[in-house]
């Protein structure tokens, strides 16, 4: 049994929780599938899920705690939640980028934002961004916004030399 996080990302899925538990748990390092609980007999004329299909399936994501629930497609994924990955290098950008984005929307992919092939947002984003974006010259934190906001996948070398203004 694992250790109960205080507050834990709970996400619907219809039907395809186990597939994304294992997906993603497949990309993000140091990650595990910590615990399913299936559906039973026993409510189904609620739940209206197969019994025998995954209820609800706990993982852990680098350190994380998530809980998907597959409830069925009353539910959908917008936008307005996101999980952010914080990233040290180009590489790591990439690495991110190309396996999320795998089956995604291509219209949900903008200024480092994408949709998953489940729907859900991820933002794929430089740990240097945010000091770029608050420095004390606003010309250079313009530039970067500027820069930023032509780029889908987020291009480190990129917004470096918009910041330094070349």
């Amino acid at each position: 049994m694992h250790s109960i996080q205080k507050i834990t990302p709970f996400l619907w899925f219809s039907g395809r929780a186990e597939e994304a538990a294992e997906y993603y748990v497949g990309i993000f390092r140091n990650s595990r599938i910590c615990q399913v609980i299936r559906y039973t007999e026993a409510g189904q004329e609620q739940h209206k899920q197969q019994p025998g299909s995954a209820m609800t399936v706990a993982l852990k994501l680098d350190g994380q705690d998530f809980t998907l629930l597959n409830g069925g497609p009353i539910f959908q994924f917008t936008p307005a939640i996101s999980f952010v990955v914080n990233c040290e290098s180009q590489e790591e950008i990439d690495y991110f980028w190309e396996r999320l984005s795998a089956g995604g929307a291509p219209e949900a992919r903008q200024c480092g934002w994408l949709a998953d092939k489940f729907g859900l947002s991820w933002q794929i984003v430089p740990t240097t961004l945010p000091t770029m974006l608050q420095d004390a010259d606003a010309e250079k934190s313009g530039r970067v916004m500027s820069a930023l906001m032509g780029m889908k996948k987020i291009d480190l070398a990129g917004l470096k030399k918009a910041y330094a203004g070349q």
